[in-house]
């Protein structure tokens, strides 16, 4: 059986990925990442969504060296409306995040 390694974030986009690939006959190994984001509710839907597809799963757990994110620093408080971003980059964007993905 052909394995594939699905990055397994718990959103709606890798969960799709996860289950089509499934459905090619790939056995799947899914790399979920704790980069130390605050909303730890990625992390378990992510988990939930791998075991109701009866998928192995690994936390991989690593730090970003910038600073300047909602999402990794605790003092920075997090946005209440996205739409008012007023064009502006949000507080919540995390650098390179995905390229190091």
């Amino acid at each position: 059986m052909k394995t594939a390694v699905v990055l397994l974030s718990g959103g709606l986009d890798s969960a799709t990925t996860l289950y089509f690939a499934k459905k090619e006959g790939y056995r799947c190994l899914c790399l979920i990442f704790d980069y130390g984001q605050r909303h730890k509710k990625e992390i378990l839907s992510a988990k939930k969504i791998a075991e109701a597809a009866n998928s192995q799963f690994k936390i991989v757990k690593f730090s970003l060296p910038w600073k300047g994110s909602s999402l990794l620093n605790k003092k920075i408080p997090l946005p209440k409306d996205y739409s008012k971003r007023d064009g502006k980059i949000p507080s919540t964007y995390v650098p390179a995040r995905n390229l190091i993905f």
